[in-house]
């Protein structure tokens, strides 16, 4: 994979990966999100998030969502708790149109007083659709517990009352302080030379004067496990049990991983769908995350079963997470599960949109990007002992914290 760097004077970033498919994508992620809002913040990365489609001084927001989508083209974007991102897929020879629509967007955005009282009402019945939903609400719920009066513990939406007290000024006041220059990226991945690509991005980008800021000081957090159980009108009980884990820049990540996908990941073999799903009937959706950040992480464990199953589907969660403590993986076992993540890795990697994003992130976060074979490499270096040792350290019975949400007239 052969991929092409630029930095602009303002700090901007640019990496590109040149294919020959028809079809191109290209977006700026920004290293902000909803941890680095204030208290009185809250919900404010994502809210600007919707407010960048609502107007610029060029465009009214039919328009932004026209100059795409008249020619085929998709314009979107996400909020993470550390990162905002504009992003578009199109056809090929739509790149000049692509580039400079983002950077309409985020240096030229307006905030118009009206779109903002529409906008409030969109994001609060958002929040509203996400209360009624327990089986996502319950890692939010589980996040703001582990990590009580941190920011990385709020959940990305916001409150309805700190969403309805935004102003067009406290808009521009979070990007003044957070949307630094040298913590943007420009990603691409499609069917343009580098020197083209380039010409693209200093025309629409070069202009931009520079905004300092550094990348966010790493927090200190004091992890005591809890333990809540709580009665819910659900029609399911669901659990979630977990840890804080490494976080982005520690060694022991892969292993983690690795370990993660054998427990409950991406496959259906995984330890915990063979054995709640497929052996006993007791969950449809049974799942294990590893989600690192830039100073910590978390590991969770989530199902959704009947509650007469509950506390025997916790027992054999438990029971696996005991057998991952005990029992070191055999060489064919290590063999297998390298082989799976490698083999995910690789199929993400022929999604354009998704390379595109984890180029600009990796360079956003590492300030590198790791090629096939080294990230093999990594990968084959994990060993037996050291998944055990990380077992024995994330699964640790008394570390866990767990939340319970029983259907209504279940006795704990």
């Amino acid at each position: 994979m052969d991929l092409t760097f630029h930095t602009l004077p303002n700090g901007i970033r640019l990496v590109h990966c040149q294919t020959a498919s028809e079809v191109a994508h290209c977006g700026v992620i920004i290293n902000t999100g909803s941890r680095d809002e204030l208290p009185e913040e809250h919900g404010m990365a994502h809210f600007i998030e919707h407010m960048l489609f609502k107007g610029t001084t060029r465009r009214r927001s039919y328009h932004i969502l026209s100059r795409l989508e008249d020619v085929g083209g998709e314009l979107n974007a996400y909020t993470t708790k550390e990162e905002t991102a504009i992003h578009a897929s199109f056809l090929k020879e739509d790149y000049p149109r692509a580039v400079e629509l983002i950077a309409d967007l985020l240096f030229f955005s307006t905030f118009p007083a009206a779109e903002i009282e529409k906008e409030k009402e969109v994001v609060v019945e958002e929040i509203n659709s996400y209360l009624d939903n327990p089986a996502e609400y319950i890692f939010d719920e589980f996040e703001e517990l582990v990590f009580p009066q941190q920011p990385i513990g709020r959940n990305i939406l916001g409150k309805p009352e700190t969403i309805r007290s935004i102003t067009g000024d406290d808009i521009r006041r979070f990007i003044r302080r957070n949307y630094a220059t040298g913590q943007m990226v420009f990603c691409s991945v499609g069917a343009i030379s580098p020197r083209n690509l380039s010409s693209l991005f200093e025309k629409h980008f070069k202009h931009v004067e520079p905004v300092s800021g550094t990348s966010r000081a790493r927090a200190e957090y004091l992890y005591n496990p809890i333990r809540t159980d709580r009665q819910m009108d659900t029609f399911q009980s669901h659990c979630i049990m977990g840890n804080i884990a490494y976080d982005l820049h520690d060694d022991k990540r892969m292993g983690l991983f690795i370990l993660n996908n054998i427990l409950g990941g991406q496959g259906l073999n995984s330890r915990l769908n063979m054995s709640l799903r497929e052996k006993r009937g007791y969950a449809y959706n049974v799942e294990s995350m590893y989600n690192p950040y830039t100073d910590t992480g978390l590991i969770t464990i989530y199902f959704g079963t009947d509650s007469r199953n509950l506390d025997k589907s916790i027992a054999l969660t438990i029971s696996e997470l005991e057998r991952l403590k005990r029992q070191p993986l055999g060489i064919m076992q290590m063999t297998r599960a390298k082989n799976q993540i490698k083999g995910y890795l690789a199929r993400a990697y022929e999604n354009h949109e998704s390379l595109m994003l984890s180029l600009g992130k990796s360079l956003l976060i590492f300030d590198r990007i790791d090629n096939m074979t080294d990230v093999f490499r990594k990968i084959d270096s994990v060993t037996s002992s050291d998944l055990l040792e990380i077992a024995n350290i994330i699964f640790e019975k008394t570390s866990l914290s767990t939340l319970i949400y029983r259907q209504n007239g279940e006795r704990a």
